[in-house]
């Protein structure tokens, strides 16, 4: 810089080279203040969990083999040899082989509990919460087939951080331990690759696995570390009581939980959802002692007293006598509703009076129609004039009498396919089980576990798959009836792709009970983006009692059979319902077909309920074709009525078995929130050529009167071999057509016409699910003569 004559000193400008370093210089800073950011906020909340300040490291331990001790293996992680402190007050409500456990020497705590395997809801519903997972294997097996099946869930749900022990390997040859060791983890490479097998067979094992429980690297789930939730520690129930009625029980009560805050701070004025059975509001919440102190003092949420004095920490000795601190009340002005469907008016769709404007409009509008130019007669006044109808006229009016009529019939088109063929794949089987019957010993014992009625249904769906697959939306033209009633929903698209279908075109009635938004995706950043920043309420770590009311007494039931219980707080809209889109794979071993409308059970988020689905192919287009059963080689577009859910979130979808039990046919991924998703339903009319011409051929068998097949004229028409053309005119009365094409026609060539209207879900959503069977593999074994079918 150089002094001018009057003293000030001049700027030096940047170059544009200079500048553009500067903002490099400052992108790269931005990064890498961002990168570390990250990492302090990850490494915080690892060591926060299982801390003083966070909640217990809460573990899983699942056994994967029939063969397995499971209760042994948590009988050694109470590791009391090690200098563990094991308190047995702080086990988890509804599950008896839980406890807490205190390790001074790695300064951490856990809860270790070991759900049911063979009750598929209880062990998704801990898995959800789940901070590690210890999965027990056999030490020459891995896993059987039920374990495998449990795997498969586990793994679409969303699996947290794990850990594979086995037990047995140290009472082995030692020549063998290597061998055994080696094979066990060539088959665990297949689902957990890259996994590190744990021995737990002594005190010191057992120590190693608890610090690598404790210094393991977290996997973040993404639908529960958004939204708060907890696993019940405690639990109370008490009825409500009506005064109207003489303090008489109203079948409604209050339920105290009682959990430590895990995902983010959980707010008194958010609706709750219980796993299993509904969504619930809260009135207070209350903040007890700490059942499983670090150390002999207890953490305590802070209470900001009159004169400014913060009580962060109390004695526990003194704090057992001490009276329960309520933290925060709801406050009704602020808290959400449980309206789940928006409020109908049934005059919305009724037409009301016309004003004077609208009338003298429609005079003027009928004045100008009236007028028009029309060739009569020389000397025809202007009053015989009015009484010339025009041939155009009529087939205007025959035509508005015709779409009127049309609306008022509400036709479902069935599939058809050769009849032939059926009767002769029928001849068939029934020859197969003559057969079969006729043997005797083993074939007998296997035919009295058959169920006929299940097989027909089997056979049934399995030919309507296989003629779908070979003849995809080909229908047969009814000739009992003619296409033009038979098809009046239907129509025709010069172009899937590129041809315009209004959404909001013929909505129906279940439309006016959901809610839609305006963006999703905007909304659905803006509620994430709060949730992360919120810094009120219960905290994350804190040890709280919430209390829910108006909860039926078959929650408390649950939990007295023996069931943990999940709560997780909603983030805002998800108790409304809408048209959820889901994007769904079928599982491998799944082989029955599975056809749209389908009673399915549903496992989405923290939520499981039952709905009639329909499926449509997943394209980045405007429009996307039906499917009419789940496809096994592409993903799938699963759309239900249902709540809100915002993405992401995995997806479970379950088929029950006439005996009770569900079988996985498919997992995937929640997609979107879209009411205005068009599904379109393809029918493929199909005619055979029967001349054929140079450029123009006479078909036969797509219609069967002359009504129809002009009617059906606009639509154009295509053939098998590439060809397209269009109808040009109908040759007698039988349904034979002279149709034009853009290039000749071969003799084995069939002349293909599409159609498509718009399809919705049906309201058949149902948040009760029943308890499922324990599962077996294949439809020939029984259940166990030891369980208890009820």
């Amino acid at each position: 810089m150089m002094s001018s004559p009057t003293g000030r000193v001049s700027v030096t400008a940047l170059t544009k080279k200079q500048r553009k370093e500067a903002r490099k210089m400052d992108k790269r800073h931005k990064a890498n203040q961002l990168r570390r950011n990250k990492k302090d906020l990850v490494l915080t909340e690892k060591r926060r969990l299982g801390s003083r300040d966070g909640p217990p490291h809460l573990v899983a331990v699942v056994a994967l083999h029939a063969g397995v001790d499971a209760e042994a293996v948590t009988r050694l992680l109470r590791c009391e040899g090690a200098g563990g402190l094991v308190r047995e007050e702080n086990s988890v409500c509804g599950v008896s082989d839980s406890f807490g456990l205190v390790m001074p020497r790695f300064k951490q705590r856990f809860t270790f509990l070991r759900p049911d395997t063979a009750d598929m809801h209880s062990l998704l519903d801990v898995v959800k919460v789940a901070d590690s997972l210890v999965f027990v294997l056999d030490s020459t097996e891995g896993w059987d087939s039920y374990g495998d099946h449990c795997l498969s869930c586990l793994f679409s749900q969303g699996l947290p951080a794990h850990a594979l022990v086995c037990q047995g390997v140290s009472d082995l040859a030692v020549k063998k331990r290597v061998d055994s060791r080696r094979a066990l983890a060539k088959i665990s490479e297949i689902r957990f690759p890259g996994a590190r097998l744990f021995p737990l067979d002594s005190d010191q094992d057992a120590t190693l696995m608890l610090r690598h429980l404790g210094a393991q690297r977290q996997r973040r789930l993404g639908f529960r570390s958004r939204r708060p939730h907890l696993l019940a520690q405690q639990v109370s129930y008490t009825p409500n009581s009506s005064e109207g009625s003489g303090g008489a029980p109203t079948g409604l009560g209050t339920l105290r939980v009682s959990g430590y805050v895990r995902g983010c701070p959980l707010q008194v004025d958010r609706l709750v959802h219980i796993s299993g059975f509904g969504d619930f509001l809260l009135s207070q919440i209350d903040a007890p002692i700490d059942p499983l102190p670090l150390n002999s003092m207890t953490s305590r949420p802070a209470k900001q007293g009159k004169e400014g004095d913060v009580d962060m920490q109390v004695d526990h000795v003194s704090d057992s006598v001490a009276s329960v601190r309520v933290l925060m009340k709801a406050d009704p002005a602020r808290r959400e509703s449980l309206q789940a469907e928006a409020e109908v008016d049934p005059m919305d769709g009724e037409q009301t009076w016309p004003t004077d404007t609208e009338l003298l409009e429609a005079e003027g509008k009928g004045r100008e129609r009236s007028k028009r130019v029309m060739k009569v007669p020389k000397g025809t006044s202007d009053y015989q004039a009015t009484w010339i109808v025009d041939e155009e006229d009529e087939n205007g009016e025959e035509d508005e009498e015709s779409t009127d009529d049309e609306e008022d019939e509400d036709l479902v088109m069935e599939e058809s396919i050769d009849g032939e063929d059926l009767d002769s794949q029928e001849e068939e089987e029934e020859e197969e089980l003559n057969s079969t019957s006729d043997k005797g010993g083993a074939d007998q014992r296997y035919d009295e576990h058959m169920d006929e009625a299940e097989e027909g249904e089997g056979l049934k769906r399995y030919r309507e798959a296989r003629a779908n697959e070979m003849f995809p939306d080909e229908v047969d033209t009814p000739l009992d009836q003619s296409a033009k009633n038979r098809f009046q929903r239907y129509r025709g698209l010069k172009s899937f792709r590129s041809s315009p279908w209004d959404p909001l075109e013929n909505l129906p009635a279940d439309y006016s009970r959901i809610f839609q938004f305006q963006s999703f995706e905007r909304t659905r950043r803006r509620v994430l983006a709060e949730a992360a920043q919120e810094e009120e309420g219960a905290m994350v770590g804190w040890y709280v009692t919430l209390h829910v009311v108006d909860v039926p007494p078959t929650v408390m039931e649950s939990v007295q059979a023996g069931r943990p219980l999940v709560l997780v707080s909603l983030l805002p809209h998800e108790q409304k319902m809408s048209v959820m889109h889901m994007l769904v794979r079928r599982h491998p071993s799944n082989t029955d077909p599975i056809k749209s409308k389908e009673e399915l059970v549903f496992h989405c988020g923290f939520r499981r309920f039952r709905a009639c689905p329909i499926f449509s192919q997943h394209t980045s287009a405007d429009k996307h074709k039906l499917e009419r059963f789940l496809q096994a080689d592409a993903p799938t577009v699963v759309s239900v009525y249902a709540p809100i859910t915002f993405p992401t979130a995995g997806v479970l979808l379950f088929k029950q078995r006439e005996d009770g039990m569900q079988d996985l046919v498919g997992t995937g991924s929640l997609l979107s929130c879209d009411p205005q998703r068009v599904v379109l339903k393809r029918i493929v009319l199909s005619g055979h050529p029967f001349k054929i011409n140079r450029r123009s051929a006479v078909c036969r068998y797509m219609f069967f009167n002359r009504d129809d097949i002009l009617w059906f004229k606009p639509v154009e028409l295509r053939t098998k071999w590439g060809r397209r053309g269009h109808i040009k005119e109908a040759l007698g009365t039988h349904g034979h057509m002279k149709c034009v094409f853009d290039s000749q026609m071969r003799s084995q060539d069939t002349v293909m016409m599409n159609l498509y209207k718009r399809v919705y879900p049906r309201w058949t959503y149902d948040p009760y699910v029943p308890l499922p069977l324990p599962w077996v593999k294949g439809e020939g074994t029984q259940v166990p003569d030891d369980f208890d079918m009820e």
